[in-house]
């Protein structure tokens, strides 16, 4: 059984066939979902696809929508914590954090909002699925400040250092699609060496796609649409990691969905009656 700790099942490119979707990644064997939200105006329907399938969703603004979101917009994240306090499947503040490869963006907006919305976060109780893109000191330096009872580092790109770091802090390690690629040496190096406590699966989807659906830019020039990514791919990605890391995909499942249920606490009680 799988937890995809990381996917974004309210974007438009699963419009046409959603629920085809959630049924392939059930056969596929992923039994739980966590629908992190981008921006206030989606805090709604991502709490109504977690509640219709079955999922687990969290509620935050994306470093790459604070430019276009609202100074009201972490007042509104404010009220949604507190009247869905009680929701189950509110299990963390995401997708929040800091995105220091997309050029242009204003990074001291970003800092603000990231701030704050760790602050919501350690009042509310609830772990933070962070972004991380070059950002890991500015993030690790961001929860020096205002500490939270940890989460997934989502994506994780970093440094065995910075690995530590996320670790002493509560959080677990997201791998995807990106570790499927062979050239992606340091993320299949962590892959591969980190210890079993710091691991946690995820696809990112419809982004982030593995090796066997990515379109290079030369075969994108030539029309061939980029490959989308969806849970059901999670085993095959697993499958990738397990062979780094020389064991069976059953202990990887195992030690995964432990992982992602310390780093999440609230999935325990979803994923025993998944």
């Amino acid at each position: 059984m799988w937890i995809d700790t990381h996917c974004h099942l309210d974007a438009p490119e699963f419009d046409a066939d959603r629920d085809a979707v959630v049924a392939r990644a059930r056969t596929a064997l992923v039994h739980m979902l966590v629908l992190p939200a981008v921006e206030a105006a989606h805090f709604v329907r991502v709490r109504d696809l977690a509640h219709h399938h079955g999922a687990a969703y969290a509620l935050g603004i994306h470093p790459l929508y604070t430019d276009r979101a609202a100074e009201g917009d972490l007042e509104r994240l404010a009220q949604a914590l507190q009247a869905y306090r009680d929701d189950p499947r509110l299990v963390a503040v995401g997708e929040i954090g800091l995105d220091h490869f997309v050029p242009g963006l204003d990074r001291a907006r970003q800092q603000a909002f990231y701030l704050a919305q760790l602050k919501l976060a350690a009042a509310a109780g609830l772990p933070v699925i962070l972004h991380v893109r070059r950002s890991a000191d500015a993030l690790l330096a961001g929860l020096r400040r205002v500490p939270v009872s940890g989460g997934v580092a989502h994506a994780f790109n970093g440094s065995v250092a910075q690995a530590g770091e996320f670790l002493r802090r509560g959080f677990k390690l997201g791998f995807g699609g990106a570790m499927t690629h062979e050239r992606a040496l340091q993320i299949r190096r962590l892959a591969a060496s980190l210890p079993d406590n710091a691991v946690v699966m995820e696809t990112d989807a419809p982004d982030i796609p593995p090796q066997w659906l990515y379109r290079t830019a030369q075969d994108r020039a030539a029309g061939l649409p980029q490959g989308r990514n969806e849970p059901a791919e999670l085993p095959r990605i697993a499958q990738v990691m397990a062979d780094l890391r020389q064991c069976t995909p059953a202990i990887l499942a195992t030690v995964t969905t432990a992982n992602a249920c310390a780093a999440l606490p609230r999935l325990g009680a979803l994923m025993a009656v998944a």
